[in-house]
């Protein structure tokens, strides 16, 4: 239904007048008769100008040739004005904001039409505000903390004297601008510090009040400081209008933290601070493979994890043996995670990386001033594995001048810092690991024949990845998946000719060699196939199992799946045992519940006797 335009300008909240092109009212809305107190009647035909407009603010007279409302229908412009008084019938008068828009009948001004509105109570707020601006300057200019004020263009629109003053700025220098880009527009780390990210500006936009802890400013003389900061959004009659930032130079505060954290690396028995200070410390065993467990089915890890399983809660020496790269560091970390001292740290030793000079300071630590360079006291290996496990790799790498200092911790369980003549007892569990013949070096006087056998309570060989070679699928694919996964890639699909060709090489670095080409293969394929690079010189490795069609992908049949879960089951029941539930039985070792496992002890026709 079309609304007539007398409706809508009856329901007008806006004062609105016409007049000719002589000035002459032609018509006035209820608004503008209301806000001005006459009749309709008695402004027709009337120079509104001379009515209610002849006069400015300030009472000076205002000629008609100077209004605004005049030059529209003169110049056909749209003119718009924000504060001017427009007077009443009882000549009172009123702040008012209006448009004069020219009126055009077939290319000839006719006239103008004006659209005004009382502005009283925006000017009375405007007033308001002003007032208690002053008198909040008095307040901000006592305060101590660093104060600024921005609108929503991040523009600034008041800074204390005590904010110019960490700043360095006069308020001429800062007043209308970016205050981010001024002060705030790198990071701590000497970064670029967007505006969208900085927190001063989110405050505005969100409406909620962010905080920055540690941060910095920068001076204008190119300086800068730490800072603390809170961006506190502004509300007008429930609009976002900017923010105010309350700032506070923390450099007092940073330089005490400091001076606290280098009096705790001074303190050398609280063992928590030491820790967290030298990375050396808190060094735990990190492993060198992507996976977290043994991954295999022969017959050489499952003997190995038979063995594991065996040794892992006992606190006997282990000396395990096998080539590099076949996860001898992996073998060490799952015997102590399944020890009884799986709460306190592994700490890994690499005997072959430690100048002879300070192989008694690694290990057994040293006290201040005991040598040049010794600046403060530090605690060793040992000391630092107590009631953990201390991991020795390539323990063959140990100069037999220094075997003896060795054995005589591990036989006496006490160890003495160098320059200190006092005794610590250590309660450590020793685990080692060579790629070396120890027994030929004994033969050759390179090995000490009674710390080989302190150390060989119980061997265990990490058997090289040519003689599994049952193994390399699952090792494969497994590296495929935490390999693509890494490197954000596709993961291309294990094919039956890789495995061939995977089973077919003889692998001298062994599993971590077998990484390292897998990794090589995802980064160089460029389809969903695993294009493999394999070194020159490959030989035959032993006998591996039948394979089907040369493309068939991975994984193996259902068939082969129960059989290696039917194994699984059996080898977990011997190693408890026959025990099926509670502490140490086969479904904790599976880690599944004992119901689950004698479902599927029924469903596989297991019966097992102890």
């Amino acid at each position: 239904m079309e609304v007539h335009k007398d409706l809508l300008l009856e329901a007008a909240g806006e004062g609105i007048y016409g007049l000719d092109e002589n000035g002459l009212t032609t018509f006035a809305n209820p608004a503008a008769l209301k806000m001005l107190g006459y009749e309709c009647d008695e402004l027709l035909g009337k120079p509104m100008h001379a009515v209610l407009h002849h006069s400015h603010a300030d009472g000076s007279h205002y000629p008609n040739k100077e209004c605004p409302i005049y030059a529209a229908f003169k110049d056909g412009e749209v003119h718009h004005v924000d504060d001017e008084v427009f007077w009443r019938k009882d000549g009172s008068s009123f702040p008012v904001e209006y448009t004069s828009t020219p009126i055009r009948e077939k290319d000839r001004l006719v006239g103008a039409v004006v659209v005004f509105k009382d502005i009283t109570e925006r000017l009375e707020a405007k007033a308001r505000i002003e007032v208690l601006t002053r008198r909040n300057e008095l307040i901000l200019a006592a305060a101590g903390e660093g104060i600024y004020g921005v609108d929503t263009q991040g523009l600034t629109t008041f800074a204390n004297p005590a904010a110019l003053e960490m700043l360095g700025y006069r308020y001429e220098e800062v007043d209308r601008q970016s205050i981010h880009d001024m002060t705030h527009h790198t990071r701590a780390d000497g970064s670029h510090f967007p505006k969208e990210e900085c927190p001063i500006y989110t405050s505005f936009k969100d409406g909620k009040v962010h905080r920055g802890v540690d941060d910095l400013f920068w001076r204008k003389d190119g300086s800068s400081f730490p800072v603390e900061y809170t961006s506190t959004p502004i509300f007008y009659n429930g609009e976002l209008t900017g923010a105010v930032a309350v700032f506070k130079d923390i450099s007092e505060r940073k330089k005490a933290e400091q001076e606290l954290r280098e009096a705790y690396r001074e303190v050398a028995k609280m063992k928590a601070q030491l820790e967290a200070e030298n990375d050396y410390l808190q060094e735990e065993f990190k492993l060198e493979h992507d996976f977290v467990g043994i991954i295999g089915k022969s017959h050489a890890i499952k003997q190995l994890q038979h063995q594991v399983e065996l040794v892992a809660p006992t606190d006997a020496s282990v000396l395990i043996i096998g080539e590099s790269g076949t996860g001898k560091e992996l073998v060490a970390h799952a015997i102590h995670e399944r020890s009884n001292r799986k709460e306190r740290p592994l700490i890994r030793v690499n005997c072959a990386a430690i100048p002879k000079e300070l192989f008694e300071s690694e290990f057994f630590g040293h006290s201040r001033g005991a040598f040049t360079g010794a600046t403060k006291d530090r605690t060793g290996r040992f000391e630092l594995a107590h009631g953990g496990t201390i991991f020795l790799d390539e323990v063959g790498e140990i100069p037999i001048e220094l075997q003896s200092k060795l054995l005589r911790v591990l036989q006496e369980g006490q160890v003495e810092r160098v320059g200190e003549e006092h005794t610590r007892s250590i309660d450590v569990r020793v685990i080692a690991a060579t790629n070396r013949d120890l027994k030929k070096d004994i033969l050759d006087n390179k090995f000490r024949e009674d710390l080989f056998f302190r150390l060989n309570v119980f061997p265990i060989e990490a058997a090289p990845l040519r003689d599994r070679p049952e193994d390399i699928p699952l090792l494969a694919q497994h590296f495929i998946e935490a390999c693509a996964r890494r490197l954000n890639r596709a993961e291309p699909r294990l094919t039956q000719q890789n495995v061939r060709q995977l089973q077919s090489y003889h692998w001298p670095g062994n599993v971590r060699e077998l990484q390292n080409v897998i990794e090589r293969a995802i980064i160089v394929s460029s389809s969903k196939r695993l294009q493999l690079d394999l070194p020159s010189g490959e030989s035959p490795a032993s006998p591996h199992l039948p394979q089907p069609s040369e493309d068939s992908p991975l994984p193996y049949t259902e068939s082969e799946r129960v059989a290696a879960d039917k194994a699984n089951i059996l080898l977990a029941l011997k190693i408890a045992n026959g025990k099926i539930s509670g502490k140490g039985g086969a479904a904790e070792l599976l880690q599944i519940k004992p119901t689950t496992l004698a479902s599927r002890m029924r469903v596989m026709g297991i019966e097992y006797e102890k």
